[in-house]
């Protein structure tokens, strides 16, 4: 069965679906109502987004525009309420990242309520006002948000999991605590998530048949210990037991793995820097390694023998050359992520050149024409190459020596993660990705190449730390935290910069949000002596019990020593830079944010022949989507899903053309203004982070909310449902990729060429 939106094989399935996406008040008319909720309130009028189609009556659309179903909340009134009826929109805060949560990893929403029908307090008793609470669905603790009436109410913010907004008469708008008779209420739209009820709603994950596994040959050097090896089941996410039906999948695919002898191979290497003037040439070779990694020798991959490989020291607007030697049996090449450089050296193959074939040798160019950090990795089969080791740092230094605020330190972190059974990597697919439907999480953490990341500073000194996530899906929420009291608040970050540049001015934010192929420089001041944690704090969903499952993982210490730094750069950090060249530049364009798109893309999903107790527990899991899928507590059903099943899609929706098929064409000089929408309606929605070769752009806005401060960019993370508006500059004439950066989304598809062409 070709399953292009939500699928809804069980007529109990279909009840319960049309059950949690049943329609707003029917008759609620709300004037002002926020455009992303026009739809929840139908009488409303005039709105930019039309209303998004949700549950099964959706089926054969395409979803162009925010999903309101997972950004509004429905307020229904009581007995109390009379014909009182609302809307909640939620809204992101700003923030630097394509998210905003806590250091916690919980979504942070604005509120903002519109509210119609609300008698007259006093006609319910001694009561003068009405105030609106929120509280967890375990009713502690009650936060109170404020007064509301009739019309629009800015209610600030709400950062829990599950929660349910209440509105109570009370006879004060002082009131800490709630008394008064509850008027209206609502649940979160995260609410909806159900522990899967097996025996009523999916017995076929009680008694699934096992797929087989396909046989045949694999390639020489990268191989399986036998032609017919079959798959094991892969590591379990702790405390979070598989169905019995999806435990006899497999993949479709034949598993393969790297089989040299370690003891035959170089040992891994640390990181060195090399320090390139212009003009200067690197010698760059990839082949097999042995490293050791949370007590188990692997066949790894390295450049240069080192993991991660090389860091490329340059200065801005700099020319180097390197002399790449593939001695890996895949036929490969480098991207050099992030680079606006000459199209011939940006490494695709089959788009900018011919794979470099093994023992082959290619010669690159490149130019540097931006400060900042970028990386460098293969562009064939990225979900071995890239997790076996192989990806590297560029650094480049601007030209103008106030570009940054002074620091005591810099350091390059390069975060990852990595899978492994309690011997060995756990096999990939041969010939396509497995893990296909979420990508490849993980279960040992490598932070710059290392399980723990250790960094020595003196108290009162401040770091510059250049952070890129080359995992192959993962996206990070990383703070700084005292080690021996670890919920304590984190220490105060300044974002500074991204993929592309600085930003417009400089923010503090308590963590920070990093997807796969994304870049950030940020300052942290140490200002005390101690240990402090690196740490990386998420929300995953336990799918089984329906509930969200805090992971906290420790990545390095950060030991600050009672000696006092040599300068003291304190006030220095506490001050917020404007940076005006930034602005300036960005001026240019401001003209043109507001302006009707030129192009819209959608980012969906096809699956085809999953295994009925895959298929039906997902349906269970499509009444809501995360924004982010933070970690792998699917694993097995993961696993299970190659390019056989799945298809990931950039879709057109304008043309109908999808992936290669797409077929955009501009001219040095073009600016466009795309649309892209997260399909909320996709059999497995989740986010995207969206890289562009070659070029540079700004996000503008999302889900109708514009941007307030703006920092060149080349990937960005699109979440589940969102629509975010992107400004491209076109200034690299050549053939360049659009492609999802989770490996195995890549690998299935999802991605496409445009030209820009001289004038």
């Amino acid at each position: 069965m070709l399953i292009r939106q939500a699928p809804l094989s069980l007529a109990v399935a279909a009840v319960l679906l049309r059950a949690l996406h049943s329609a707003s008040p029917a008759e609620a008319q709300i004037p002002g109502v926020a455009p992303l909720c026009a739809d929840r309130a139908p009488a409303t009028g005039a709105a930019l987004f039309e209303a998004t189609p949700t549950g099964p009556e959706r089926a054969g659309t395409i979803a162009t525009r925010p999903a309101s179903d997972l950004n509004c909340i429905d307020l229904f009134s009581t007995t109390r309420g009379g014909d009182a009826t609302g809307v909640v929109a939620l809204r992101r805060p700003w923030s630097p990242f394509g998210v905003t949560v806590t250091p916690e990893g919980r979504h942070r929403n604005e509120v903002t309520a519109w509210i119609e029908g609300l008698p007259d307090p006093a006609s319910l008793g001694p009561y003068t006002t009405y105030v609106a609470w929120a509280t967890p669905l375990g009713l502690d603790p009650l936060i109170k948000l404020g007064e509301v009436a009739n019309g629009r109410n800015e209610l600030g913010e709400i950062a829990f999991n599950k929660y349910m907004i209440l509105v109570t008469a009370e006879g004060s708008a002082r009131v800490t605590e709630r008394t008064g008779p509850l008027v209206i209420r609502g649940r979160s739209p995260s609410s909806r998530m159900q522990a899967h009820d097996l025996l009523a709603l999916a017995p076929s994950a009680e008694a699934g048949e096992p797929m087989s596994a396909v046989g045949g040959m694999n390639r020489s050097g990268v191989e399986g210990p036998d032609p017919g090896m079959r798959w094991s089941l892969p590591p379990m996410y702790e405390g979070v037991p598989m169905l019995p039906g999806i435990m006899r999948a497999r993949p479709h695919v034949e598993p393969v793995r790297p089989m040299a002898d370690p003891a035959t191979l170089p040992l891994a290497e640390r990181r060195q820097v090399v320090a390139l003037p212009d003009g200067g040439t690197l010698d760059l070779t990839a082949g097999f390694v042995r490293k050791r990694i949370a007590g188990r020798d692997l066949v790894m991959m390295a450049f240069n023998r080192q993991i991660p490989g090389p860091l490329i020291h340059v200065g801005e607007r700099s020319t180097i050359f390197v002399n790449f030697t593939n001695d890996t049996p895949f036929p490969t090449t480098v991207h050099w992520h992030g680079l606006r450089l000459d199209n011939r050296f940006d490494g695709v193959p089959g788009v900018t050149q011919d794979p470099v074939q093994p023992g082959e040798t290619f010669r690159y160019q490149l130019f540097f024409p931006d400060p900042g950090i970028y990386w460098y990795h293969p562009h064939h089969r990225e979900d071995i190459l890239q997790e076996l080791g192989l990806a590297g740092n560029m650094l480049v230094e601007p030209t103008a020596e106030d570009y940054y605020s002074p620091v005591n330190y810099e350091e390059i972190v390069m975060l990852d993660d990595i899978l492994l059974t309690e011997e060995d990597l756990v096999p990939f697919g041969d010939e396509s990705s497995n893990y296909m439907l979420m990508g490849r999480f993980g279960n040992v953490f490598l932070t710059n190449g290392e399980p723990v990341y250790n960094l020595d500073v003196e108290a009162g000194t401040v770091v510059r730390f250049h952070l890129t996530n080359v995992s192959n899906t993962r996206t990070f929420n990383l703070s700084f935290r005292p080690t021996s009291r670890p919920d304590d608040p984190p220490l105060a970050i300044k974002a500074v910069g991204s993929d592309v540049g600085k930003f417009e001015r400089e923010a503090f934010v308590e963590s920070v949000v990093l997807a796969p192929a994304e870049r950030y420089v940020v300052e942290v001041l140490f200002p005390n002596p101690g240990a402090y944690t690196l740490t990386n704090r998420v929300q995953g969903i336990n799918h089984r019990r329906g509930l969200f499952l805090e992971e906290i993982a420790s990545l390095g210490t950060i030991t600050v020593s009672e000696a006092k730094g040599a300068q003291d750069h304190t006030n220095a950090f506490r001050t917020l830079r404007t940076n005006g060249e930034v602005v300036a530049d960005i001026d240019r364009y401001r003209h043109q944010f507001d302006r009707e798109p030129d192009h819209e893309l959608v980012l969906t999903l096809e699956v085809d022949g999953l295994p009925m107790a895959i298929e039906q527990s997902m349906n269970l899991d499509w009444v809501y989507f995360n924004p982010v899928e933070w970690t792998g507590t699917m694993p097995v059903m993961n696993w299970a899903t190659s390019g056989v099943e799945v298809k990931w899609l950039l879709r057109d929706p304008r043309t109908g053309a999808e992936n290669s098929d797409i077929a955009w064409r501009f001219k040095v000089g073009d600016v466009v203004k795309i649309r892209i929408t997260n399909d909320r309606g996709a059999f497995h929605a989740m986010q995207h982070p969206l890289h562009i070769h070659g070029q540079r752009f700004l996000v503008i806005e999302q889900n109708g909310v514009p941007n307030q401060n703006m920092v060149w960019k080349d990937t960005v993370l699109l979440p589940t449902g969102s629509t975010t508006d992107i400004l491209l500059e076109l200034s690299n004439p050549g053939r360049w990729m659009v492609h999802c950066h989770i490996a195995e989304h890549l690998e299935s598809g999802m991605k496409f060429a445009f030209d820009v062409v001289e004038n």
